[in-house]
């Protein structure tokens, strides 16, 4: 039943924890994204934190979510601006109390779009990195000219070493099985050419052991930027500070096409007559490149599934990152890096002095 609290470790079943007082309109955009998402997974539970009253009061104009959800409470939350040093130490807050369930069992992920930082810290601390992985690492999903491309790491790890790298490849393989439903992702590692020789040390003895692995099938070597957008290959590995560059440069390159093209048909009436006719085809590009459509950034290699929502998201968008962390769930992610990691050849000296 909806509002039910619960103590200790009455229930362990809960597909996922939802961080309810997390994001910039929660918990109301929170709450209309699980109506949208308790449509989709009819059979699913999920552990709602945060204020219990105001959440039952705003559950009960939702049924669907209501029916689906159990309440936890959380008296406090993190906000944005808070550093993730400070966030350790608000136990009581929603985004704990959630990291804390899937910590403990009762849950097998969790879904917040509160404070990254925050998000973060607390889910490398109290749910850990998972026992063969160095670190982990962020991962997202966007668009190319061939269909939807994963990409990681986004900025967990600013410097990366051989070994690291080949994890994010792992991990990237299992991603996109997982949540692209892709049988035999295609990997490349993000260097500054694609000639064998280009990139530094690190680089090249990851590919080098990569070419030697389970993954050297559907390993295409090295891509440059622009095989990003061109979805040269499904899943892009590189290191942090690469990938959250490139990041937010595909971000503005999509902001300002999208300001070019408001300007060309604003700029006269021949161009809004032009409008008016390309209005279809431009509402299907609009659908195509609908941030919403690519809501959910996760933190993999973690004890749990790990996904942050974009906290100024709508129902739309918090409903698709609850999709993600489900299909992570449904179709055992973590499992599948642990056969991937086994089946990893041993370290050659030079990978193995080059990680120290």
């Amino acid at each position: 039943m909806a509002g039910k609290v619960l103590a200790g470790r009455e229930a362990a079943a809960f597909a996922l924890a939802i961080d309810a007082m997390g994001g910039d309109h929660a918990p109301e955009s929170v709450l209309d994204g699980l109506e949208l998402a308790a449509e989709r997974h009819p059979q699913a539970r999920f552990l709602l934190t945060g204020d219990e009253a105001r959440l039952g009061a705003l559950l009960a104009g939702r049924p669907r979510a209501a029916k689906a959800c159990l309440l936890r409470h959380a008296p406090e939350s993190i906000p944005g601006d808070m550093k993730p040093t400070a966030a350790l130490r608000v136990r009581g807050s929603s985004m704990r109390v959630a990291i804390d369930a899937v910590a403990q069992g009762e849950a097998s992920g969790v879904v917040s779009a509160g404070n990254t930082g925050a998000l973060m810290a607390l889910a490398k601390i109290v749910v850990k990195t998972l026992p063969e992985i160095d670190r982990p690492a962020l991962a997202a999903i966007g668009p190319s000219a061939r269909g939807d491309v994963v990409m990681l790491d986004l900025g967990a790890n600013l410097q990366c070493d051989s070994r690291n790298l080949i994890e994010f490849a792992v991990m990237g393989d299992a991603f996109a099985r997982a949540v692209l439903g892709l049988t035999n992702p295609t990997l490349g590692l993000l260097n500054v050419g694609s000639e064998e020789l280009k990139g530094d040390e690190r680089v090249r003895l990851a590919a080098e052991t990569l070419r030697l692995s389970h993954l050297a099938p559907n390993f295409r070597g090295f891509v440059e930027g622009h095989d990003i957008a061109a979805g040269t290959v499904d899943v892009i590995v590189t290191d942090g500070f690469t990938g959250n560059v490139a990041l937010k440069t595909g971000e503005g390159a999509l902001k300002l096409m999208r300001d070019l093209l408001r300007q060309v048909f604003t700029s006269s009436i021949p161009a809004r007559m032009g409008y008016v006719l390309a209005r279809p085809a431009l509402d299907r590009l609009r659908e195509w490149m609908d941030p919403r459509r690519y809501n959910g950034a996760v933190l993999i290699g973690l004890n749990g599934v790990v996904v942050k929502s974009h906290g100024g998201t709508d129902a739309v968008g918090f409903a698709h990152a609850v999709d993600v962390a489900m299909d992570m769930v449904t179709h055992r992610f973590n499992d599948r890096i642990r056969e991937g990691l086994a089946l990893l050849p041993s370290p050659t000296p030079r990978l193995a002095a080059t990680s120290r």
